[in-house]
């Protein structure tokens, strides 16, 4: 009977389970375009209430056109938007409309939720554009909801494998755009209507090329210390390295210059040296790309001279990300162990430059926060974690673990970090405060293949509170930094405290301790401080930066500054020329926004309790504080005289405010009541007589400012003022911004440059882009950065446009970009500013020598991408063609160093500069170079 049964289950479900997953779609697909209607619906009563309260005011007049145009418009544009919404249109034009919008429906409900934001369905609410007057000679058939159901649905089978491209839909648009006189954009199934400005004669000529400026990494302020460890190292070349968002920077103190490596394509996590201290391993998280994609974590073993990327190994081999990494030290470094920060946190050991997982082995279910190679055995690793201290014996393919053994001490919570004696003993530092000495339990070293293992020999209390991290100085002694003491004691060979001193309680615990020069020692701490420092005289901060989520930016307006606000509640002003901090100041409250009065002599911050807060941008005093509201404050906006302040709220209310004696006093006006959700950005008329404001659900609305605040009903009397700024992130200059298939939360700030030729964009995915202005034909073309790891929340011009600062959020990081013309990028002008490193020690000549033949180059990458692809999803040719290409970076110690800031040249000098942190997924893996 079991058996029959088993084989009739089988029949079943061979026959059923696809019937099953079908009809399930389909009815998740009815459910989806049910909610779409209703959506849709509520817009378009929205649409045609508001245009019907517009023709009321002049009835007389207009009483022929409303029956022929106006109402009939308000009804045709409510047809139209379902349709496109939901996929049904009338006539021919059906299929360059509604395609899109319906297979994503259809393979949305087949692949289930996307990995962004919140499912499948919301992505599938995509941008589309459609002109005003595509439907005049079209009828409105569709009489009620359940006829416009079933035709998405026949329509959704009938078009379930084409898919038309925006540049399609763009082609219809265009051709009958000179109909109308306005452009019209749908978010999420809801009409973003956008005039067309007078001067432009006929929208189908209209053409958005890529800008000539290009962006150049110059300075990255930040550091990640707040939950990462032994991350700060001095190379041989005078420069600190570490590593902030997907950065790892390179950080001449003395001469004040940085260097950045730029192969990563998510947070960097973990740093390791090589025993030559030129090349460098740095590891980082898995993440995901703006499609949703997964980009595999991996380690990038990389040349701190040339900033070239040798190795990247572990693609399809780490599952969350790398937790820790070392390099080999008895064999002179051929060997890198990694553990990975999955649940099983499996050690691999691989012989990286020829790229293959020599043994592999899962450690344990709990944290491991430490792995090394011994530096005489090469056949010893020690991991260590919470409760933990395993010694591995590596043969071959094979890994033997012996755990060590407390015995009559104490076992404590964590054992974080580890270190070697030159007795070949090692030293372990744990949560309790406590240095144990493990000693091999044979004298000799052993000869056999059975691990031997490591016994307690000393206990030493070492801290109060907990050991961090520990380093071993070229002496002979050693450093550990204490996490609640905050202490810094050198031990001496004896293993007894010599001297200690104690960090300042602004700068947090410690994080990382390494070696300096002379008897100078780097310190990292839980605050994002990277200090130097020595026992007699103190510290010095060398880096600094904020430790929660960044979104505040305003630049000055007649200095090369920039003030930055985060949720750390810390206010600080920047000096943009020597990458300083000018001062800081701790507030109340979180701060969100900021904005410099134009005379420069104060600031006003906004917070995330509806307080705001004005400073003296010398001195740091408060000069006045008010409150809007209760809610978060998202934008504040001074007029282009100084003589209002406009404050944008999530109470979807504008405060305005009148503004004298240089900012320092403030009285209220008025308020802008009209939005029906937040306000997200503003932007003032230079006559100070219109705001324009967008909000969360996608309105641009104009204000008339001497008349009472009033909504301006009829929105095309402002399709011609010239906006003194630019910052809302929808409008008919801005608009071909939108990528495809937005869900409207991608852009979260842009901003127009001074001199009003390009666009710099802020998005959710980790970039920062570059467009010409105006931006006007959908889909634009754009230039793309990385380096931050997180959404990138805001972004601002320095008042003479000479450099871009970026904004990262949960990296806390903060870019500073240079803007340059493409004709003027050129190694020489690379090797100017932020210079490779001049102090080198003799195995370092080889490049700097070669640094008198700049003529090579800036000249391979412009061929290589001759194409004006603006934002490829290829990866770069570092990836692709490893061997002997031009432009591949593992062009190691024969090749100069091709750029201060990039993996290579191709980030500044391709139309596409995202290829600057390549997706690695999916391809063939670098070659070592030969």
């Amino acid at each position: 009977m079991d058996g029959f049964t088993g084989s009739l289950d089988d029949s079943m479900s061979g026959a059923s389970v696809s019937d099953v997953n079908d009809r399930l779609s389909a009815l998740e697909l009815r459910v989806q375009q049910q909610e779409d209607e209703l959506t849709v619906m509520k817009a378009a009563l929205a649409d045609v209430l508001r245009r019907l309260a517009a023709s009321e005011v002049s009835a007389a007049s207009s009483t022929k056109k409303q029956h022929g145009g106006k109402g009939g418009a308000a009804l045709r544009e409510a047809y139209s938007m379902s349709c496109i919404a939901n996929g049904g249109t009338s006539g021919r034009k059906r299929d360059s409309t509604s395609v899109t919008r319906k297979e994503t429906l259809s393979s949305a409900a087949k692949r289930g939720p996307s990995v962004k934001r919140s499912s499948g369905m919301e992505r599938s609410q995509s941008s589309t554009w459609d002109s005003s007057e595509d439907n005049r000679n079209k009828l409105v058939k569709a009489a009620s909801t359940s006829k416009l159901l079933a035709k998405v649905v026949k329509n959704a089978e009938r078009h379930k494998d084409p898919v038309v491209s925006q540049a399609k839909m763009s082609t219809r648009e265009k051709n009958s755009q000179a109909e109308g006189n306005h452009i019209k954009m749908f978010m999420r199934g809801r009409p973003i209507t956008m005039f067309i400005p007078s001067d432009v004669e006929n929208y189908d000529d209209v053409r958005t090329e890529l800008p000539s400026e290009r962006l150049k990494l110059e300075w990255v302020y930040g550091y990640r210390g707040r939950d990462c460890r032994a991350n700060v190292y001095l190379l041989p070349t005078g420069e600190i390295v570490y590593f902030i968002a997907s950065v790892v920077a390179l950080f001449n103190y003395e001469e004040r210059t940085q260097r950045h490596y730029l192969g990563h394509t998510d947070c960097v996590k973990c740093l390791a040296i090589h025993p030559d201290k030129i090349r460098i391993a740095t590891g980082q998280i898995a993440g995901v790309d703006k499609d949703g994609r997964p980009l595999q974590p991996h380690v990038r073993i990389w040349d701190s001279v040339s900033l070239s990327t040798l190795q990247v190994i572990g693609l399809g081999t780490f599952e969350r990300g790398v937790g820790s990494l070392a390099f080999s030290k008895a064999d002179s470094g051929q060997h890198l162990s990694v553990i990975d920060d999955c649940n099983d946190h499996m050690l691999t050991v691989w012989d990286w430059q020829k790229k293959s997982k020599i043994a592999e082995i899962k450690t344990t279910n709990e944290v491991v926060l430490a792995v090394e190679f011994h530096p005489t055995d090469p056949n010893t690793i020690v991991t260590c974690g919470k409760s933990h201290i395993f010694f591995w014996t590596w043969t071959g393919t094979s890994l033997a673990r012996k755990q060590g053994i407390f015995g009559k001490y104490e076992k404590p919570k964590f054992i974080q970090c580890l270190a070697f004696l030159s007795t070949g003993d090692i030293l372990t530092g744990d949560s309790g405060g406590i240095l144990l000495v493990w000693t091999r339990s044979s004298a000799e070293t052993p000869t056999g293949k059975g691990p031997r293992a490591f016994q307690i020999s000393r206990q030493v209390k070492g801290h109060e509170g907990s050991v961090f991290c520990m380093c071993e100085m070229r002496s002979g002694t050693l450093l550990t930094g204490g996490g609640k003491d905050r202490k810094i004691i050198l031990w001496d060979h004896e293993l007894r405290a010599d001297r200690d001193i104690e960090v300042p309680d602004q700068y947090g615990t410690i994080r990382a301790v390494s070696e300096g020069k002379g008897d100078e020692f780097l310190v990292g701490t839980s605050r994002n401080f990277i200090l130097r420092g020595t026992f007699n005289d103190g510290f010095l901060v060398e880096v600094q930066g904020h430790t929660d989520e960044l979104w505040g930016l305003a630049s000055h307006p007649s200095r090369e500054m920039f003030l930055t606000c985060a949720q750390d509640r810390l206010v600080c002003l920047w000096n943009a020329v020597d990458h300083s901090l000018q001062w800081s100041r701790t507030l109340e409250e979180h701060g969100h926004c900021a904005d410099f009065h134009p005379s420069g002599a104060v600031v006003a911050i906004g917070t995330h309790s509806g307080k705001w807060y004005v400073l003296d941008a010398e001195t740091t005093d408060l000069v006045a504080i008010h409150t809007d509201g209760n809610e978060q404050l998202s934008v504040m906006r001074f007029s282009e005289d100084g003589s209002l302040l406009a404050v944008g709220s999530h109470d979807n209310f504008i405060y305005l405010y009148t503004v004298s004696d240089r900012g320092r006093k403030y009285s209220r006006y008025g308020k802008c009541t009209g939005h029906s959700s937040y306000i997200t950005h503003l932007d003032w008329s230079p006559d100070n007589s219109f705001i324009m404001s967008n909000s969360g659900d996608y309105e641009i609305l104009y204000w008339d400012v001497p008349n009472g605040c009033k909504l301006i009903r009829n929105r095309s009397e402002c399709k011609d003022i010239n906006w003194a700024t630019y910052t809302c992130v929808l409008g008919y200059h801005v608009f071909g911004v939108w990528p495809e298939g937005s869900d409207g939360t991608d852009i979260n700030a842009l901003i127009r440059s001074h001199n009003r030729k390009v666009i710099a964009l802020a998005d959710d995915f980790c970039k920062v882009h570059l467009f010409a202005y105006p931006c006007s034909t959908p889909k634009a073309p754009s230039h793309k950065y990385s380096a931050h790891s997180s959404h990138v929340t805001n972004v601002s011009f320095l008042y003479k446009d000479s450099h871009l600062i970026s904004t990262g959020g949960k990296d806390t990081s903060i870019m500073q970009w240079r803007l340059v013309e493409k004709a003027s990028l050129s190694l020489t002008d690379s090797l100017l500013s932020n210079s490779a490193p001049h102090r080198a020690e003799p195995i370092f000549t080889p490049p700097s020598i070669d640094k008198a033949t700049p003529t090579q180059g800036p000249v391979p990458p412009p061929t290589a991408n001759g194409t004006q692809e603006p934002s490829p999803d290829s990866p770069p040719p570092t990836e692709l063609a490893p061997p002997v290409s031009e432009l591949t970076p593992p062009r190691s110690e024969s090749t100069p160093p091709p750029s201060d800031s990039t993996v290579s040249l191709k980030d500044s000098l391709e139309p596409s500069d995202d290829t600057a942190t390549p997706s690695d997924e999916g391809l063939p893996p670098l070659t070592p170079p030969s």
